[in-house]
C-alpha cells in the first residue's frame, strides 16, 4: 500500500530537501527540510499517468524503485534540558543561570547580589533571598553611640553578620544593586540604599552641615577604608562627576564621595517646584572632587489613608 501525501526526505539524495509525494508518486515540488509547506500541488487529473520519480542527482545512483518509507519518526527537535524530571527553558536559558565567578562579591543581575563566603559579610536584615553550604545569620550590633545616633535621627540600617561557607543571594525589593570598591577612600550613603558590605569598612552616621538635628533625612552613613559596598538604586542612577556647582534632591541623592564638602542649599523662590515631589525648596550641595549617585526617585511614596 503506497503511503499517504506528504512530505518526505528527497529520494534525489539532496541534503535538506524534501520532496512531495501526492499519494501516488513523486511531485516536482521541493522544499527544504523543516520549510514552510509551499501549497499542494493540484490533483492530477483522472486516469492522468503518474509523473516518473524526480531525476537524481549528478553522480547520484538512482533512488530505489520501492515507496519511500514513513517520515522520519520523533517529531519536534529535543525539548529544554531538564532536571529531576522538571523541564524549561529556565534551565536553558544564561540570564537566568547562577553566575560563576571567582570573585567574592558579583552582581548575579541586576537586581540580585551573590557572595561567597569565607570571611563574614554585614548585610541588610531581611535581605537574604537564598542561600547554599553552612551560613549563619546574626543580629548585628552598632555599638551604643551609634544606637543613639540612630534613635535620634533615623539614619543607618540595621545589620545582619553572615558567617559560614557557601553562595549568599541579597536583594532589597527588586531595587537595582551597585558594587562600588574602596581603596582607602570614603563614601557617604544614605541608610535605606546600603545592601551589604565587609566588616573591614568602618562606618558612623554623619550630619549633612549647615542642617540642624531637628531636618530629618540629612543624616547619612559613612563607610571609610580598604572593601567593597552594595548600594541599592530605585531606577538606573546618573554618576554626576563634581566639576562644576553640583546639587541634587535630599531623598534622591543615594551616595557621594566623602571628601565632598557638603551643605544645604536654599531656593531663593520657595514656592518654586523643583524637586520631583512637590515645592522642595532645600537641595544638598556639593563642592570639590568626587562623584554624586542620583536615582530617579525620591523612595516610595505612601498614599494617604482614608478614614
Amino acid at each position: 500500500m503506497a503511503p499517504v501525501a506528504g512530505w518526505y526526505p528527497d529520494p534525489a539524495g539532496e541534503a535538506g530537501t524534501e520532496r512531495y509525494w501526492d499519494g501516488e508518486g513523486w511531485t516536482a515540488t521541493t522544499r527544504a527540510t523543516g520549510g514552510a509547506p509551499p501549497p499542494p500541488p493540484p490533483a492530477p487529473d483522472a486516469g492522468a499517468t503518474p509523473p516518473p520519480p524526480a531525476p537524481a542527482a549528478a553522480g547520484t545512483p538512482p533512488p530505489p524503485a520501492a515507496t519511500p518509507g514513513p517520515p522520519p519518526a520523533g517529531g519536534p527537535g529535543p525539548g529544554p534540558t531538564g532536571v529531576g524530571g522538571i523541564s524549561t527553558e529556565l534551565l536553558t536559558d544564561e540570564r537566568f543561570a547562577e553566575v560563576g565567578s571567582g570573585q567574592r562579591v558579583v552582581r548575579q543581575n541586576s537586581r540580585m547580589l551573590k557572595v561567597v563566603l569565607g570571611d563574614d559579610v554585614l548585610a541588610k536584615q531581611g535581605s537574604m533571598v537564598a542561600f547554599q553550604g553552612q551560613i549563619d545569620f546574626d543580629y548585628e550590633g552598632s555599638g551604643a553611640a551609634k544606637f543613639l545616633k540612630k534613635a535620634m535621627t533615623g539614619e543607618g540600617v540595621s545589620l545582619m553578620r553572615c558567617r559560614g561557607q557557601g553562595e549568599l543571594f541579597l536583594a532589597d525589593a527588586g531595587y537595582q544593586v551597585h558594587i562600588i570598591n574602596l581603596d582607602g577612600a570614603g563614601l557617604t550613603v544614605n541608610g535605606k540604599n546600603i545592601l551589604a558590605f565587609e566588616p573591614s569598612l568602618a562606618w558612623d552616621i554623619e550630619r549633612v552641615k549647615g542642617a540642624g538635628m531637628a531636618a530629618g533625612g540629612l543624616f547619612n552613613t559613612r563607610l571609610q577604608g580598604h572593601g567593597w559596598v552594595a548600594i541599592t538604586t530605585d531606577g538606573d542612577p546618573v554618576v554626576l562627576q563634581t566639576d562644576q556647582p553640583t546639587f541634587a534632591d535630599t531623598d534622591a541623592a543615594v551616595a557621594w564621595s566623602s571628601s565632598l564638602g557638603t551643605n544645604l542649599n536654599r531656593t531663593v523662590k520657595a514656592g518654586a517646584l523643583i524637586g520631583r515631589g512637590s515645592g522642595e525648596a532645600v537641595q544638598l550641595a556639593f563642592q570639590g572632587e568626587g562623584i554624586v549617585i542620583v536615582q530617579p526617585s525620591e523612595g516610595s511614596i505612601v498614599p494617604p489613608h482614608s478614614h
